[in-house]
C-alpha cells in the first residue's frame, strides 16, 4: 500500500543556492516526520540543482522550470505535484524552528473544522541567521476575510500549513500578482476559512537585498492589482476601501512620490471623510519628506509598543 505523507512542503527557489540548504535542514530537522519536500527550482543560473541533489532524503523531490515563470507559478508546480492533506510554504531563504509542523498539526487535530489555514509568529535573521528588528506575534484569528480586505497581509506565507481543500475550493496562487500573490490568496481563502494561529515564533524570516518584498515598485504594482482585482468587494466596504488607498499614499510618500502618495490620501478622505489620520499624513506630506519620515518613525515605534506590529 502506497503511504501519502500527511505534509507536503513546497520550497519554490531561483539562484538561492547559497540558502536553500539550510531552508532544507530546517525542514529536515521537524519534530514531526510524516512530509514529503518538493524543491521547484524557477530556472535558477548557479549551483542551486548540486545543492538540491546533495540531500539523499527520499522525501525531497525535484522540480526544474526551464523558463523563469516567477515565484507564484513555482508554488503551483509545488501544490500541483503534492500529495498531503495539509501544504506548507516555506520561501527559500526562510528557516523553520523543528516544533513549527508538530504544533500546527496538533493544533488542527484539536480544532474546528472550518479552520483553513494556521500560520505562527516569526522573527527576521540576516544572512548569517543573527535575528535582527522586530518580531511578528499573530492576533487575528476566526472569520478575517474583513480585516484582511481593509488591513492587508499580516501572515507570514513561511509561517502558513494550509489545508489542501482550500486550493481545490479557491483555486492556486494568481500568477499575475506577484508580489502581493499571498495576500490575494488569504483573502480568497478567507471567505470559506476560518483561520487560527499559534503565537510561538517558530519561523526566521531572512532580511537580504535579494528580495521581490524589497523592489518597493513591484510592491506598489501589487497593490494596486489587489486594488483593482478587489474593487467590487471593496466599494461595498467604504472604510476598507478608504485604509487601502491610505496605505497605498503611505508607500508612495516612503518612495519619495509625495504628489501621487497624497492623490491616494485624498482619495481616501473622499471615501471616507471620518478619519483624522489621513489628514494628518496629508498634511504632513505637504511639509516635506522629513517631517513626513519623522511622524512615520513615531507611529512605527507607538506600533511596536503595542505589539500590532504586521508582517
Amino acid at each position: 500500500m502506497i503511504h501519502h505523507p500527511i505534509v507536503s512542503v513546497i520550497i519554490p527557489t531561483y539562484n538561492r543556492a547559497h540558502l536553500i540548504d539550510k531552508a532544507i535542514n530546517s525542514v529536515l530537522s521537524q519534530t514531526y516526520q510524516d512530509y514529503e519536500i518538493i524543491i521547484v527550482d524557477d530556472a535558477s543560473t548557479d549551483n542551486t540543482k548540486e545543492v538540491v541533489k546533495d540531500f539523499t532524503d527520499s522525501r525531497i523531490s525535484y522540480i526544474f522550470h526551464t523558463n523563469n515563470l516567477d515565484i507564484s507559478a513555482a508554488r503551483n508546480s509545488g501544490i500541483k505535484a503534492s500529495q498531503g492533506k495539509y501544504i506548507a510554504l516555506l520561501d527559500s531563504d526562510d528557516e523553520w524552528l523543528p516544533e513549527k509542523l508538530d504544533k500546527q498539526i496538533n493544533k488542527f487535530e484539536k480544532e474546528s473544522l472550518k479552520i483553513g489555514v494556521i500560520y505562527t509568529g516569526s522573527y527576521y535573521i540576516d544572512e548569517k541567521g543573527n535575528q535582527i528588528r522586530k518580531v511578528h506575534v499573530p492576533i487575528k484569528e476566526g472569520y478575517i476575510y474583513e480585516d484582511l480586505l481593509r488591513a492587508g497581509g499580516y501572515l507570514c506565507l513561511s509561517s502558513t500549513l494550509i489545508k489542501r481543500e482550500c486550493f481545490k475550493k479557491v483555486g492556486l496562487f494568481d500568477e499575475n500578482l506577484p508580489p502581493c500573490e499571498d495576500l490575494d490568496m488569504w483573502i480568497r481563502i478567507a471567505k470559506y476559512y476560518k483561520f487560527s494561529y499559534i503565537k510561538d515564533l517558530l519561523v526566521a524570516t531572512r532580511i537580504h537585498n535579494n528580495q521581490i518584498t524589497n523592489d518597493s515598485e513591484a510592491l506598489i504594482e501589487g497593490i494596486k492589482k489587489i486594488q483593482v482585482k478587489y474593487n467590487k468587494e471593496l466599494g461595498k466596504r467604504p472604510y476598507s476601501n478608504s485604509i487601502r488607498y491610505f496605505h497605498l499614499g503611505n508607500k508612495l510618500c516612503h518612495l519619495r512620490k509625495r504628489k501621487e502618495g497624497q492623490k491616494y490620501f485624498i482619495k481616501a478622505i473622499s471615501i471616507y471623510p471620518f478619519c483624522i489620520k489621513y489628514y494628518v499624513y496629508l498634511l504632513c506630506s505637504i511639509f516635506g519628506t522629513r517631517v513626513y519620515m519623522y511622524i512615520s518613525r513615531i507611529r512605527r515605534y507607538f506600533m511596536t509598543i503595542r505589539k500590532k506590529d504586521y508582517c
